[in-house]
């Protein structure tokens, strides 16, 4: 069987879509055609858009999220290869069940509904559900980044970081991850074969978690693989050394057989 050359890169939340353009150019350069869909209320600059507010983002949802990925992958002539990081890696988990892929990965991903996550992720993500917020949607400040996301690089790489990607949220979106029933993911129906990634020092979604969701899988006849990145933070995907993880991937797809 033909393997898909297309490739889904979908983003997390608190980010937009900007956080794929060096991970495009390297599948591109793969011979991978290649789409970084912005996920609803996230298209444009992230400085513009902390500026100035996206009229659709409090709109959205995780609902929201995953049906503008099926948008997509409905107009394409094969199914992709998908892969999502942080919010997306439960995405992935998502579209992989809805048997709309080739083959998913799941990057420092969020549980489902029905996988409890432990209390260093609740610590971490709390203020991202507004539950105690008279504000309209969630901004992250520079300390909340600085600990959840670029916790391993240096002072003035994650100034630039925050800079260059960081964006408001919608507290739509994780209220549905944790509250509403279209979260949860039946595990033990067959199911494509799914690469989980984690990142050994990520302060949002520890390694131990990616292991937990990973084990939950039951069915004999599905692949399923773990790779936990020492030393790796939240910003796997951006910080110096992601090269590793992109090539980690592309071997792992090589080696596994996709269903179409």
């Amino acid at each position: 069987m033909a393997r898909s050359k297309t490739i889904i890169l979908i983003h997390g939340n608190f980010v937009n879509n900007n956080t794929w353009t060096d991970w495009k150019r390297y599948f591109e350069q793969k011979g991978f055609n290649v789409y970084t869909p912005a996920n609803p209320g996230h298209e444009g600059n992230p400085a513009e858009l902390r500026a100035r507010l996206h009229p659709d983002l409090i709109k959205t949802g995780f609902k929201d999220v995953v049906n503008n990925v099926v948008s997509l992958i409905d107009t394409l002539p094969e199914k992709p290869l998908i892969i999502g990081h942080s919010m997306a890696g439960m995405a992935v988990l998502k579209l992989v069940e809805m048997g709309k892929v080739v083959a998913g990965v799941n990057i420092d991903g969020a549980p489902p509904k029905n996988v409890f996550p432990p209390f260093q992720t609740l610590k971490t993500v709390l203020p991202a559900f507004g539950f105690f917020s008279f504000k309209s949607h969630f901004m992250g400040s520079r300390k909340w980044y600085d600990y959840s996301f670029f916790n391993t690089i240096s002072i003035a790489e994650k100034e630039k970081a925050f800079e260059k990607f960081a964006v408001p949220e919608s507290y739509k979106v994780s209220r549905q991850l944790v509250l509403d029933s279209f979260s949860n993911i039946d595990f033990k129906k067959p199911h494509a074969p799914l690469l989980f990634i984690g990142g050994g020092s990520d302060h949002i979604f520890p390694s131990s978690l990616t292991r937990k969701i990973a084990s939950r899988y039951s069915d004999a006849n599905s692949r399923v693989d773990v790779k936990i990145f020492e030393g790796k933070s939240h910003f796997i995907c951006g910080e110096p050394g992601w090269e590793s993880v992109s090539e980690y991937i592309t071997e792992w797809y090589e080696g596994v057989q996709p269903i179409n």
